[in-house]
């Protein structure tokens, strides 16, 4: 063992074990069931988590009250050299108000954050020098810095644009803001009348890899120009030309976003596809279209996971979720199929094999990934396969999903800090017990999205709490140490402590590798899978067809690949207006006869598990109300914290909380509801009606309804 005789900074993340008045210290026991103690020192501050656009949220007065037995905390501070001194923690960043909440879970955190992640995008992309929109794509630029100013660069790159428009058409989507969608089409017409090339004669479409633009004039690049690829066109590329387009087509229906999207489609099924050995090239000549062309050199006759497994959630769901088309359904079920055939690789590693060579034999030497795993595509595969196995039920695409999920703790995760490694040697050799990492320890932004969605699907399908665990330690990392309250925006990577690394063009916020693709994605499925799957929530969507939109003129809103019949459509509004032709069990809604372009707003609800709770929030100034119903467990804690902050920000001269329509209440609520009372003015009238008689016991139980009125 290597004496460590110096003392360094790193963090510890988990859950307390109890407070230690005497010694000013705390437990805190780590994901893995490893224990610390951790002492407090004299200058020794915490925070809440916090959302982006929120302001800092102090809790150094009461960090010591909050530090009770099962809170999930983070600590980062110093290691000492002596052994008999304990962690000594100079930040201490909370993920909720109680030792149940996570404010992750709140039913408005995700879309706060796209919200947020739009307009840093917006600002970054298209302000002029006095700040106003000018939503031109012409003054797009790939690279971005810290900040979100446009470097001079003239390179625009397909790729980056189209996930761009994704993120803004995804941001529409939870918000209904009109400029996310301005936004949106134009980014869509841009990428047609610039990247798309048609060959009417073989009914296909392919997209350019990036232009340059001088002045008025611009230069198109055909083949990509970055090493790994360099004279091919990458699969990818073409796989992630449509994600922001299909996206937008969800929204309005656009015929030539279809057309686009089928053609390239078809691009892909005549030359990318492999018909002696199944699945898709990696690499085609720019000239030929020849997968095995000599010209490919070390990408001649490759299949890898882009190539096999990126066309499902780059384009190939959201197409199918707004067509419900047989082609989409079927070359999904082949991707997937492909995948659980051709993957996994248990006997030799714990992770799956993603480079191939033509004949599905194990590339293990190509270019920079060699025998190594990108621990995110693992991850990837759990969370697509779930998706997938709701539209076909197979049982192979959930046991190979559970299978990498079960893994991934182990071998992926940092069980000390939490968060997810990125690239790490497939296989230990004699004598480690850790996998080495290719570079470096740090920590990229979208492989935290793929975990966090991973495990949270799996918890809201499978109805597994190891899930949810995974699931929530995941977002914490994220929410805490990802997003940049300064600048706006996410950081590209932070190192293992969960600091943001700022070195190199993993600074930037717009690169090759970097624009408003995963961060965007992550808000929105999180927002729908964390709503309807985990804490039982109800959540709003927008769309606004053209006339005549989708050819049977049905509107498909389901929002993700979910169980059928877990989601249902609660209510519908048509510009503004009550609406009631609609399946709230197909989640369709027939579009009215219009000559102009209609607002849909769609509001879907669980259908299955515990009820929802849900509170509603109404003042005249002085009085302020809550009605709550539903039932107020754990997974309805976020919605009602919420509730509390707006009552302890308002401080009303006159309380009344309606629980007529609440089920239950757990023990949490109770102890905030006297939180709230203690922080309230002592004149503030608290009354509390409709109560059944368990709540009225259990107030009183609780000692809090004195000063109150029950009824």
């Amino acid at each position: 063992m290597i004496n460590v005789a110096f003392s360094f900074s790193d963090t510890i993340a988990g859950y307390c074990t109890g407070f230690d008045e005497e010694a000013d210290s705390f437990g805190i026991r780590t994901s893995d069931g490893r224990d610390f103690v951790v002492r407090l020192t004299p200058t020794t501050y915490a925070e809440m988590t916090r959302n982006l656009g929120e302001a800092y949220i102090d809790c150094g007065g009461q960090m010591r009250a909050m530090l009770v037995p099962d809170r999930f905390v983070f600590a980062y501070g110093v290691h000492y050299p002596e052994s008999d001194k304990p962690f000594e923690a100079k930040m201490l960043v909370f993920a909720g108000r109680t030792e149940t909440d996570f404010v992750f879970e709140q039913k408005d955190w995700w879309i706060k954050q796209i919200r947020q992640l739009g307009t840093f995008f917006l600002r970054a992309q298209f302000a002029g020098p006095d700040g106003a929109l000018d939503i031109n794509y012409r003054n797009y630029r790939t690279a971005l810095t810290a900040d979100g100013t446009r470097t001079d660069t003239a390179r625009q790159e397909c790729d980056t644009i189209s996930r761009l428009v994704y993120g803004f058409a995804s941001a529409y989507l939870l918000t209904g803001e009109e400029q996310f969608l301005e936004a949106a089409e134009a980014g869509t017409d841009y990428l047609r009348d610039h990247f798309r090339a048609s060959d009417p004669t073989a009914g296909i479409n392919y997209w350019y890899h990036a232009i340059d633009v001088s002045g008025s004039r611009t230069r198109k690049v055909l083949a990509s120009e970055f090493g790994d690829d360099f004279d091919a066109i990458p699969a990818y590329e073409q796989i992630y030309a449509l994600a922001g387009p299909v996206q937008t087509y969800r929204i309005t229906g656009d015929s030539r976003i279809l057309a686009d999207a089928r053609a390239t489609m078809t691009m892909f099924d005549r030359y990318f596809y492999d018909p002696e050995r199944g699945g898709y090239w990696s690499h085609i000549d720019p000239v030929t279209f020849d997968g095995t062309s000599e010209t490919l050199g070390h990408n001649r006759s490759r299949k890898n996971w882009n190539s096999v497994g990126d066309h499902a959630p780059a384009y190939l769901i959201n197409l199918l979720l707004a067509t419900g088309d047989e082609r989409e359904r079927k070359m999904l079920e082949y991707c997937a199929d492909q995948i659980t055939e051709h993957f996994p690789d248990f006997e030799n590693s714990p992770f799956v094999n993603e480079k191939f060579h033509g004949d599905w034999s194990h590339d293990q030497t190509w270019g920079w990934q060699q025998n190594r795993a990108v621990v995110g595509h693992n991850l990837k595969i759990a969370w697509n396969l779930m998706r997938i196995a709701s539209v076909k039920p197979d049982q192979r695409y959930v046991d190979l999903a559970e299978k990498i999920a079960a893994l991934m703790p182990r071998h992926g995760m940092d069980k000390q800090r939490l968060g997810w490694y990125d690239v790490v040697e497939r296989v230990l050799a004699d004598g480690e017990t850790v996998h080495r990492y290719a570079w470096h320890d740090r920590k990229a932004w979208w492989q935290q999205e793929q975990g966090i969605l991973a495990y949270m699907i799996l918890a809201g399908v499978q109805k597994d709490a190891k899930y949810l665990k995974y699931a929530r330690e995941s977002s914490a990392f994220y929410n805490a140490w990802f997003l940049d309250h300064d600048a706006g925006g996410i950081y590209f990577n932070v190192l293992a402590s969960g600091l943001p690394y700022l070195m190199g063009t993993e600074r930037m916020k717009g690169s090759h590798s970097m624009s408003g693709y995963h961060s965007f994605e992550l808000c929105y499925l999180a927002a729908v899978y964390g709503n309807l799957l985990i804490t039982r929530q109800p959540l709003d969507l927008y769309f606004k067809p053209y006339p005549h939109a989708f050819p049977d003129g049905v509107l498909r809103v389901s929002p993700d690949l979910l169980p059928p019949g877990s989601v249902r459509i609660e209510s519908v509004t048509v510009d503004g207006a009550p609406y009631g032709d609609f399946d709230p069990e197909a989640l369709t809604v027939a579009l009215p006869r219009s000559t102009e372009r209609v607002k849909v707003h769609v509001r879907l609800v669980p259908t299955s598990g515990v009820e929802h709770f849900d509170v509603a929030t109404s003042s005249d100034g002085e009085t302020m109300t809550l009605e709550m119903s539903g039932a107020l467990d754990e997974r309805g804690m976020p919605a009602f914290l919420a509730a509390m902050a707006k009552v302890l920000e308002a401080r009303p001269k006159a309380l009344v909380l309606d629980v007529a329509s609440l089920t239950s209440i757990t023990a949490p609520a109770i102890r905030e509801l006297a939180l709230m009372r203690q922080k309230l003015d002592i004149d503030a009238d608290i009354r509390v009606t409709g109560a059944r008689p368990e709540m009225r016991e259990r107030l009183a139980d609780a000692e809090i309804s004195e000063g109150m009125t029950v009824g």
